[in-house]
């Protein structure tokens, strides 16, 4: 059986990140740790992403993933909002490529389908069938859930990957 890979599972933004450490050896995934960074709303943006830079080196420290995985960047209408959200993408990579992690994003839709088989499932459905696919014992609140979902896409594309030289990292 091969050595197990931890992947670090981060579902994006500003005021409340989802992060999932997935713990998989190809065939087996277990969820080692999973929750989100929080930054109240009354706090300015700039102190924000410090919070987020700042719980990401203390994650990636203290569970030592080998892999980080994102979510991608998906059609906004808001453009204030699409460069907030860049501002927060911008941060996550550049603080996991710091820490020496290959970064790989996946689209909304491949994770849902991943996980749920359809690509138009929605946040609770995603949510309760990572609970059940990790066993674990209730359905994470829906950042985390969203980050673990997007670790268990990469998680079960690893195989395909190293037969085939599958997605390259950012």
């Amino acid at each position: 059986m091969p050595d197990p890979v931890r992947i670090l599972g981060i579902d994006t933004s500003l005021r409340s990140s989802g992060v999932g450490i997935l713990e998989t050896n190809g065939i087996r995934h277990h969820a080692r740790s999973y929750g989100t960074i929080k930054a109240p709303a009354s706090w300015p943006r700039s102190r924000c992403l410090t919070q987020l830079h700042d719980r990401l080196l203390e994650i990636i420290t203290e569970e030592q993933p080998s892999i980080a995985t994102i979510e991608g960047i998906f059609f906004c209408k808001n453009v204030k909002t699409a460069f907030i959200l860049g501002e927060a993408r911008g941060v996550v990579i550049s603080t996991c490529a710091g820490m020496g992690l290959p970064v790989y994003e996946y689209a909304p839709r491949k994770v849902k389908q991943g996980v749920v088989g359809r690509g138009s499932a929605d946040k609770q459905q995603v949510a309760t069938m990572i609970k059940t696919l990790l066993g674990l014992p209730e359905v994470p609140q829906s950042d985390a859930a969203d980050a673990l979902a997007i670790a268990y896409c990469h998680a079960t594309q690893l195989r395909s990957q190293a037969q085939t030289g599958g997605e390259k990292p950012l």
